[in-house]
């Protein structure tokens, strides 16, 4: 089995309101515990705003350090998934999933290694 990862890419701003989120929230469990219990799941996670980054780049020879996300943009990687699929076509069936239940893009890359 392969590894690939599931990442979310959500617009900036504030989250969806309560009434908006709380359904959406309760759908993605369920495809958490789908994931788990076909053997998919390895690790999920959501991310703080982009914001909180810290971005670390090397210039010379030091190590230089600067506040929010290392791209400017109206979308950033929200949270994600890694799973394990038999091949691209499994781990695309479960981004499918995952973008009718969040209604967000979600980008689906093969793991190197």
């Amino acid at each position: 089995m392969a590894q690939y990862l599931l990442s979310i890419q959500q617009p900036d701003g504030p989250p969806p309101a309560p009434e908006v989120l709380d359904p959406i929230m309760r759908e993605l469990g369920a495809f958490n515990q789908r994931l788990r219990d076909a053997g998919a799941w390895v690790f999920n996670a959501g991310l703080h705003a982009p914001e909180t980054a810290t971005v670390l780049r090397l210039e010379g020879d030091e190590v230089l350090l600067t506040d929010g996300p290392y791209a400017e943009g109206r979308e950033h990687v929200g949270g994600f998934w890694v799973i394990e699929a038999a091949d691209l076509d499994a781990a695309l069936d479960w981004g499918r999933a995952a973008a009718r239940i969040l209604t967000l893009p979600i980008e689906v890359r093969p793991v190197a290694g």
